[in-house]
């Protein structure tokens, strides 16, 4: 189990940055959760990079659970009103118990996590984590949604869920007021490199339009 007294967020308040919605070479993947109005408080942006390093780690073990931490940017757009999050690496946890139907980070995995950041992404803060639920699908166990309201308690902080058998995740996303439904994931937007291709590949997610509030922002893809 995690120990009580492992943190894995800064002694200090954080707060925002404040930052334009990256809207340039992005593409709007959307859940089947998702309609009008139904959009999550808090965007997630999946840089490229994130996104492959998260997939070849779901591909490690096709068997057990495997998972790791989320490092980006918390940022705000004052202009459109939006709170989002960058992701920009996928840190996969060493030292970890798994199994079939769980994962355990322990304290040797989360220390190794924090020095990786200090070392790789110091301008970086953990902005959620990640795991695999091979064969199950894409929800959050009692046991996951106990772990990320204890350990991710950040209204901005997400949860990534991946189904490596059958290619498919999705993020989880507090409501206003911090509610969190176990059962029902969001999509992203994939930030491209150099406005090169898509690489997701996730089938349960749709492609949108890309809109920004308030700002005049509206293409299709």
């Amino acid at each position: 189990m995690i120990y009580s007294h492992i943190r894995l967020l800064p002694p200090n308040k954080p707060s925002p940055r404040v930052a334009s919605l990256p809207m340039e070479n992005v593409r709007h993947w959307i859940s089947p959760y998702e309609g009008s109005g139904n959009g999550a408080p808090v965007s997630v942006f999946l840089t490229q990079n994130a996104y492959n390093q998260a997939m070849v780690h779901a591909s490690s073990d096709l068997e057990k659970e495997v998972g790791g931490i989320l490092v980006g940017k918390w940022c705000l757009d004052p202009e459109a009103t939006r709170q989002y999050i960058v992701v920009t690496a996928s840190i996969p946890a060493r030292f970890t118990q798994q199994g079939n139907v769980f994962l355990t980070f322990t304290q040797d995995s989360l220390v190794d996590i924090h020095d990786k950041i200090d070392e790789e992404y110091p301008e970086d803060a953990i902005v959620g984590w990640y795991h695999t639920h091979p064969r199950m699908g894409v929800f959050l166990s009692q046991y996951d949604t106990w772990l990320h309201n204890h350990f991710f308690s950040e209204l901005w902080q997400v949860a990534l869920v991946i189904e490596p058998h059958t290619e498919v995740g999705g993020f989880f996303v507090r409501q206003e007021g911090g509610l969190l439904d176990p059962g029902r994931y969001f999509g992203f937007y994939e930030l491209e490199d150099n406005a090169g291709p898509s690489i997701v590949h996730w089938n349960n997610l749709h492609q949108g339009t890309v809109e920004v509030e308030n700002k005049g922002v509206n293409h299709n893809e």
